[in-house]
This record gives structure tokens, C-alpha cells and sequence, in this order.
């Protein structure tokens, strides 16, 4: 099969597509005929050299993908030979083949098509498992999210609209802000042009977020404690700002606030399939029924990722940039 690899971490010129043995499904595995794959910026930071896959995992980049089951590893329950599927990966989505646990496996929801569903895995399971399944997020509570108009931002919008909160965001202009007011943003902060602590504490009457969603980690740290509600909960799902900062133990302590982080890609087994199942019980219907959808800013073919890689990296995208075959 062919697959893109990265012989030397680097720019995006460092994305080779390539000849490469195809994935054989071992215990509990199937295997994708892949369709579609969606550019996550963890793909960006494995070319860089700097997030390398799990131990036993695909080599090359790719977080999730969809396309048609075309073989079953022994154990495998649930799905069979044809089934339209998308699926959360540990690598290997920029690929014509993976072969993924049988448990990070989702069917293709009703009403979409193949390139789209592949926008949806890693985004809806970071966002249920962190803003619902930790930060236990509620009807009538508000959540900022860092980053409305990306790929997680653009789904945290909906998720947390379809269950009855508010919700705030910051983006960079007021493009990227009209297009997060579409999707059901109630406030709206200009990062660049705005300061969000005092924009959420003006729009909450001084209370703060009670649930707050960030990909931006250290360099926002001390001034999302500020922007917490009583008993808030901050959810740390990045580091595009940086991995060390001080923290102020005795605010924290003021407000009786929770700071969570989490990842997906290095979680157990398990914990995967859990996550995975809880989306397809809670969020599949909400996008089966079109209160939910996938927001896919652009596609391109999979040979060209070096180019969906420079959209991400300048953060000139709304949503999901996806490659496609």
C-alpha cells in the first residue's frame, strides 16, 4: 500500500507519500480500506519530531479515519466484511490500509457520507470524554472554548448547545467568530483584540465559566483560573502555548476549581473503547438526527498533506481540514 511517511521530522515538505507494507489486523482488529483522514495539529507535531506514536502502533500520522471494513483479525465481534465505518487510531490514518482494536471502531452515522464521518472521531471523543465525562459539564452552565473555530472548538459549540449550556468563545477576528456564532456560540471574544477574563466574567454578571475548554496550556493557565466560575472545572486538552507555568494554589483554592489533563492517543485500550462507546451512545443520535454535524473547512488528496499541514499550522481553517483518496 502506499502511505505518507516521514523519513526526517520537518516542515510539511517532510511528508513523503510512499510504498510501505500493508497492516495485517491481529487479535481483535479490523482493517480499513481508508477512505478519508482528518489532519489533526498532534499530526503536525509527529512530523516535527515531536510526539512520537505509541509503542506498537502505526509509524505514520493520521488520529482517525473511515472507509470500508476489508478484513477481521480473530476475536473480532460486532462488524464485519463491508461495513462503512470511521475509527480513532493511534496513527496510521494517512494510509490506504489501518488496522485498528475492533473497539475504537464507530458506524458511519445516517445522512453522511465517508469524508465527512472521518472528521469525527477524534474530535467528538476528545470533546465528550473531557467536557462531559470529566468536566461533567450541565444544563445551564457555561464553557469557554479556547479556539472555537478549530476542529474540537466547532464541535464543543454544538455538543454543549444540544445539552442546554451556554457557551463562550474565543477566536482569532471576526470571521471565525460569525462562523462560531452559526454554530450556537452565545458569547463571543476576540482573543486578539479582547481580554476573555474580563469578556466572560461581563457576560456571566462577574460569575466566570464554569467549565473551561483549552488547547492552549501554559500561557493561559493563571488567567483561566481567573476566568473559572466557583467550583469550575478547567479541562487542559493542549500545549500550543507553552507546558510549564506558575500556578497560584491559593485562587485555585478560592474557587474550589478542578484542573484536568488529558490526552487520547496513549490511553489504554479500554479506556479508548469506553470513550468510544459513550460517544456512540450520546453523540451519534445528535448527529444522526442533525443536531450535530461535522464541520469539514476543506479537503484535499492524500498525497498533498504537506499542504493541509500549512492550512493547519496557519490556522487558516474553520472546522476540519480532511485528506482524501
Amino acid at each position: 500500500m502506499r502511505a505518507i511517511t516521514i523519513p526526517e521530522p520537518g516542515g510539511p515538505e517532510a511528508l513523503v507519500w510512499a510504498e510501505v507494507p500493508d497492516p495485517q489486523p491481529a487479535e481483535g482488529e479490523v482493517l480499513i480500506e481508508v477512505v478519508a483522514s482528518a489532519v489533526n495539529r498532534a499530526d503536525l507535531l509527529q512530523r516535527q519530531g515531536f510526539y512520537d506514536p505509541p509503542p506498537g502502533s502505526s509509524p505514520y500520522p493520521g488520529l482517525e479515519c473511515a472507509g470500508r471494513i476489508i478484513g477481521l483479525g480473530p476475536g473480532v465481534h460486532g462488524w464485519a466484511v463491508g461495513d462503512e465505518v470511521c475509527a480513532l487510531l493511534a496513527g496510521g490514518g494517512y494510509a490506504e490500509k489501518v488496522a485498528v482494536p475492533g473497539g475504537q471502531v464507530l458506524p458511519v452515522p445516517n445522512g453522511l457520507d465517508l469524508v465527512s464521518a472521518a472528521a469525527l472521531p477524534e474530535v467528538t471523543c476528545t470533546v465528550w470524554s473531557n467536557v462531559f465525562m470529566i468536566a461533567h459539564l450541565r444544563p445551564g452552565e457555561t464553557l469557554l472554548v479556547h479556539g472555537g473555530a478549530s476542529g474540537i472548538g466547532t464541535m464543543a459549540i454544538q455538543l454543549a448547545k444540544a445539552v442546554g449550556a451556554r457557551v463562550a468563545v474565543t477566536a482569532g477576528g471576526p470571521e471565525k467568530l460569525a462562523r462560531c456564532a452559526e454554530l450556537g456560540a452565545d458569547i463571543l471574544i476576540d482573543y486578539r483584540e479582547q481580554d476573555f477574563v474580563q469578556e466572560i466574567r461581563k457576560a456571566t454578571d462577574g460569575a466566570g465559566a464554569d467549565v473551561i475548554l483549552d488547547i492552549i496550556g501554559a500561557k493561559y493557565l493563571q488567567r483561566n483560573i481567573k476566568a473559572l466560575a466557583v467550583s469550575g472545572r478547567l479541562a487542559v486538552i493542549g500545549l500550543q502555548g507553552g507546558v510549564k507555568a506558575e500556578l497560584n494554589l491559593a485562587a485555585l483554592m478560592a474557587k474550589r476549581a478542578a484542573i484536568t489533563g488529558a490526552g487520547l492517543r496513549a490511553r489504554p485500550l479500554n479506556e479508548k473503547a469506553a470513550i468510544v462507546a459513550a460517544v456512540r451512545e450520546h453523540v451519534w443520535p445528535l448527529i444522526g438526527n442533525g443536531q450535530v454535524r461535522p464541520i469539514v473547512d476543506r479537503t484535499l488528496p492524500m498525497p498533498e498533506a504537506a499542504g493541509a499541514h500549512r492550512v493547519v499550522e496557519d490556522s487558516a481553517h474553520v472546522g476540519k481540514v480532511v485528506l482524501t483518496l
